[in-house]
Formats: structure tokens, C-alpha cells, sequence
């Protein structure tokens, strides 16, 4: 949904067109910022996911995965550590921070009229995180609140299109922190777009930071 001040009444559940509409404005400004999000078809079906892939770099003082056989700095290693420029290119260092390669897909779940986030990370070797390993490159703020509560957060499953694993966060509770982002909107006079709002709340936890210029795009009266 993309609404503003003149909308009838904002529901918190999403349908497949509204979310087909939010990722289609989603992607012109992505493009438009060369921000990397791409719509991804699946073959053989009307269904589809937006898609983007990311190198993360992640301090080493954040957990136990930095300290497990395998994952030292030395040569040969899974994990290199390295210091992020100013380019966005990475440089390999002695510093204290792993890089990782992050893939983030976005699809419509119909069970819950929700946008779901499912992600994997992969080291520069191309292996996959474990379950435990991912919850290791979740900052330490993030993860004292998700791990009281599992279920609502972070878990791994088959793709849904895919038939891959994939990490995903459970989108059982969208509903209740998407209602005030909504109702809250008309009342400022700002248009919201659902998934982008959705993804600015979500997608930090897992190193997916939102640009600031989505949000003045979304201000904007005027054409780019």
C-alpha cells in the first residue's frame, strides 16, 4: 500500500495486490538510488520475490561464532576480516570486523497478509550459516530481546519458492507493530508504503539498513 491522507481506512493485513504495488514503487526508487533490489520471477509461475544480495561486515566482539574452530583470521579461513571503505568495497585487514555475503529475499505470505524477510548468509569461502552461527552475527541488542522468544523472531525453513533453507522472521507479528505505523500516517500527512515501512523495522536486525532518501522520496511532491 502506498497511502496517504485521502485513503479510506488503513488495514494492518496486506493483500497480494497491494504488495505487488508496494515492491513495484520499492524498486523505482531502488533503482533510481542503485540501492540492488531486483524482482526475481519465478519460472513457471505467477508468483515472485524481490532480491537482494550484500556484503555485511560484522564486529568480532558480538559473539561466540568468531571464537569456533574454523573461523579464525588465518589464512585459509572461512571468514576474512576486513574494514568496509568508503566506496562500499571491502579491504582485507587485521582489523576485528568478518565479512559476510547476505542474500535478502521478500515474499507475500497469504496465511498472515504480510511481507516476509528470508535471508542466508554465506562466508567468502561460499558456505552457509548454521541457525546458531546467524544468531552469532545478530547484534547483542537484538538477540537478548529475540532469544526470550523464538518463535516470533528468527528461524529457518524451506524457501517457499525455492525449496531452499533460508533463515526468516516470522511474520506472526506484523500486524501489531505495522497498526500504529499505519493509522499513525493520515494523521501526519505522509504517504507510507507498506513494505517499506515494514522492512525499515525488520530488516536492521539482520544488517539491512533502509537509505534515508527512500524516506525523501516518500516526502516528496516533487518529480526526481
Amino acid at each position: 500500500i502506498w497511502s496517504g491522507a485521502k485513503s479510506p481506512t488503513l488495514c494492518c493485513v496486506l493483500d497480494e495486490e497491494q504488495f505487488r504495488l508496494s515492491c513495484q514503487l520499492l524498486l523505482q526508487r531502488s533503482d533510481q538510488l542503485g540501492d540492488g533490489w531486483s524482482w526475481e520471477a519465478v519460472q513457471g509461475s505467477e508468483e515472485g520475490y524481490l532480491r537482494k544480495t550484500a556484503l555485511r561486515s560484522v564486529p568480532s566482539d558480538w559473539g561466540p561464532l568468531h571464537d569456533q574452530k574454523g573461523f579464525t583470521a588465518s589464512t585459509g579461513s572461512d571468514f576474512l576480516r576486513a574494514e568496509e571503505e568508503d566506496d562500499g568495497s571491502y579491504t582485507v585487514t587485521n582489523s576485528s570486523s568478518l565479512v559476510l555475503q547476505y542474500e535478502y529475499h521478500i515474499l507475500f505470505s497469504c496465511s498472515y497478509g504480510a511481507p516476509v524477510l528470508y535471508f542466508r548468509a554465506f562466508t567468502l569461502e561460499g558456505r552457509s550459516l548454521a541457525l546458531e552461527e546467524m544468531w552469532s552475527t545478530i547484534h547483542p541488542n537484538y538477540r537478548l530481546c529475540f532469544q526470550n522468544c523464538p518463535l516470533n523472531a528468527i528461524s529457518q525453513q524451506e524457501h517457499p519458492l525455492l525449496g531452499q533453507p533460508f533463515f526468516f522472521f516470522h511474520p506472526c507479528r506484523t500486524e501489531e507493530f505495522m497498526g500504529p505505523v499505519l493509522q499513525a500516517a493520515p494523521d501526519q500527512g505522509r504517504p507510507v508504503n507498506y513494505v517499506l515501512s515494514w522492512l525499515s523495522v525488520v530488516g536492521p536486525v539482520v544488517g539491512l539498513d533502509v537509505p534515508l532518501q527512500y524516506c525523501t522520496a516518500l516526502h516528496s511532491t516533487k518529480p526526481d
